[in-house]
């Protein structure tokens, strides 16, 4: 195994669907910066997995980008500090924020115009190409028996056996820890172990972004920590998606951070540009969230060590390493926020196996700000999008896909191991999401009839709570079935809705059609409790306001639906 080799850069890794043949296929980072606009997606062992993927390409991509123009020429304002390790820094003499943002954004928009990522970007792979290798001196996304061992406890050393996590904990379809199997998993027995190294390159890359806590080992520090679980777990990811790889990556390449001052531009430095994994390490032990994007992208939450058996088995071993807070870490683009009125404090706004039905629409509010109130921040890739579309470098009616991709954790704090995979989406073009209208605007006017449709919702959760004290069930069990049903059936159309809507439309003829498409999707359901009801049902119960039945129990819902409607 010694002399095994497998570069990220060359070798076939990652997963993409041909828009062309629509078949999939595994390709190395070279062939995907080269040919991503002929793939339609990311396409690996789980939604999530892609994310994790994407932002490993998105952190390339900005690495090159904010150094380099669309021509591969180095901007002017940029200056080679230190000779033999690169390291660039801002020219104070040529300094002025306009000319950084215009050159950033007139990269961007040569590379969307053109279609295709230019050479650059193979230029830079090539250039630390060595840093990408999964077996070599320092083996991608991993350290090597030395390193591991000068940063743990003597105890936990690779000698003693101890800190190991198997391969079957590695792959997040399974999650299995010694403790407990996964019954209901893709693989049994000793198959769960077993993985392709391309495979494996990917869990590894998903894994130090949706870490549990399973695992007690951690380096060596002088300030005591906590194992953290993977950022990505920490934050409530969103994204755009395109109709190409090239696209997708683009939409989400963020070269100008528009919701802080440009003078706070930072020099990228993703994991693998650093020194050593020693000087790494040591500006983790810090506990400062990253100033760029590329750091933030490829930061790890384990420090991980794989020992290879003459059989080419994988023994990996995994130790904690220290994780800076998300709170007010305004730098991640990638999720949703809520405000903390105890702290004064904003954190991302994660979804729990209690939320799990509340789709992307029902919380509209946090992905675009609606007014100007403080409690409300918008995401990064949201602002980005807006200064795009405010510097005109994506059409009026751009139709955008926002996308949240993610995994919840099972609830208990000792494991966070991955209890289930969400995804969903909302589209709406540019012009929509960005409505400029002062007094009418789209935003403002679809979180009101968001208001509207989730007060109806209410309307129908207290009638099928009628319905629940009729028939003498467990209320609140048949009423949030009911409910939970009610809102899927209005989820694709009111997707739909959203996705027809332009900044030319009649706000009120619009608004229309979707209450008409309410009234409809509610007396469905209504219709159905109805036709199902029993004797007891029509005979009804004593009530405070004398019998309820399920003609009362109607009554009363279409009152205050007329109510919301007119309203």
């Amino acid at each position: 195994m010694d002399n095994r080799s497998f570069n990220l850069v060359t070798g076939p890794w990652i997963k993409v669907l041909d828009r062309n043949t629509n078949l999939e296929k595994t390709v190395s980072l070279l062939e995907l910066f080269d040919n991503a606009q002929q793939y339609r997606q990311l396409t690996g062992d789980m939604r999530s997995q892609d994310l994790a993927v994407l932002r490993l390409l998105l952190a390339i991509l900005t690495t090159v980008y904010s150094r380099f123009d669309a021509s591969g020429d180095m901007y002017d304002w940029l200056v080679v500090k230190e000779l033999a390790t690169n390291r660039l820094g801002v020219n104070q003499e040529l300094f002025d924020e306009d000319d950084i943002e215009d050159d950033l954004l007139e990269t961007w928009q040569d590379l969307y115009q053109s279609g295709k990522f230019s050479e650059i970007v193979g230029a830079y792979l090539k250039e630390y190409q060595a840093r990408f290798d999964f077996f070599g001196d320092r083996p991608f996304y991993q350290v090597t028996s030395q390193n591991y061992d000068a940063l743990v406890p003597e105890g936990k050393r690779i000698a003693t056996g101890k800190g190991q996590v198997a391969v079957k904990q590695l792959n997040r379809r399974i999650s299995e820890s010694g403790n407990k199997p996964a019954i209901f998993a893709p693989k049994s027995g000793r198959f769960k172990n077993e993985m392709a190294l391309d495979e494996l390159v990917r869990w590894v890359v998903t894994y130090q972004n949706f870490t549990g806590v399973t695992d007690k080992t951690k380096i060596l520090t002088d300030e005591k920590f906590s194992n953290s679980g993977g950022w990505l777990y920490r934050i409530s990811p969103v994204f755009v998606e395109g109709k190409s790889l090239f696209e997708t990556l683009m939409l989400n390449l963020v070269l100008v951070d528009a919701g802080n001052d440009a003078t706070n531009y930072a020099v990228q430095k993703p994991v693998w540009e650093y020194a050593s994994i020693q000087e790494y390490i040591d500006e983790r032990k810090k506990m400062e969230v990253p100033d760029n994007l590329a750091e933030l992208y490829t930061t790890w939450t384990r420090l991980l060590h794989i020992e290879w058996d003459d059989n080419g088995d994988p023994t990996i071993f995994s130790s904690g390493v220290p994780m800076f807070e998300a709170d007010n870490a305004f730098i991640e683009p990638m999720t949703t926020w809520r405000f903390d009125k105890k702290t004064n404090d904003y954190r991302p706004a994660l979804k729990s196996l209690r939320s799990l039905g509340i789709s992307m629409w029902r919380n509209f509010g946090q992905y675009v700000k609606v007014n100007q109130a403080d409690d409300i921040h918008e995401p990064g890739i949201v602002v980005w999008l807006r200064l795009l579309k405010d510097k005109e470098k994506i059409a009026y009616g751009k139709p955008l896909l926002l996308n949240s991709v993610g995994l919840i954790g099972d609830g208990n704090a000792t494991s966070q191991l991955p209890a289930f995979e969400f995804a969903d989406d909302m589209r709406m073009q540019a012009d929509v999401l960005f409505d400029p209208e002062i007094q009418e605007n789209w935003p403002t006017r679809i979180e009101d009839v968001i208001s509207t449709t989730q007060a109806i919702g209410t309307d129908y959760y207290h009638f099928v709570s009628d319905i629940g004290k009729i028939r003498n069930v467990e209320v609140r069990q048949f009423a949030g079935k009911m409910s939970a049903k009610f809102y899927d059936r209005l989820n694709e159309p009111f997707k739909a809705w959203l996705q027809d809507l332009t900044g030319h439309d009649d706000r009120e003829a619009k608004i229309k059609l979707w209450k008409q498409e309410l009234s409809r999707i509610l007396m469905m359901a209504v219709d159905e409790v109805m036709q199902s009801s029993s004797s007891r049902d029509i005979t009804g119960i004593p009530d405070k306001k004398g019998i309820l039945n399920i003609f009362t129990a109607r009554n009363h819902l279409m009152y205050n639906v007329r109510t919301h409607l007119d309203r």
